[in-house]
């Protein structure tokens, strides 16, 4: 069994960075309309164009630059599992985040 899930390891660890960038990219698909929501409570009583100009720097630049700086970040975190966990706790942080959503939509 220790074979097989090594073997499993050794596969994944080559794609912690898709990996990563996909457990993020899900992330924001769950929780970006939360943040845009309290964006847009904060800045109502601003004149459309900086309300414009914060939704393009939030959206754009922030969802875009938290992308880019943590999924190095995640990665690395995922390197430091144990190459015989790997495979088990990929599949468990799918889950998790299948879990997430599911209850996102139920909300």
């Amino acid at each position: 069994m220790q074979n097989v899930l090594n073997n499993l390891g050794m596969m994944i660890r080559p794609h912690f960075y898709e990996l990563a960038m996909a457990i993020i990219a899900t992330l924001l698909v769950i929780y970006g309309a939360e943040v845009n929501r309290m964006v847009k409570r904060q800045v109502a009583h601003w004149h459309f164009v900086f309300r414009t100009l914060v939704f393009i720097v939030v959206c754009a630049f922030g969802y875009g630059w938290l992308t880019v700086w943590f999924t190095p970040v995640l990665a690395g975190w995922l390197s430091l599992i144990p190459l015989h966990l790997l495979a088990v706790s990929t599949i468990g942080i799918l889950f998790f985040l299948g879990f997430l959503a599911e209850r996102k939509r139920q909300l």
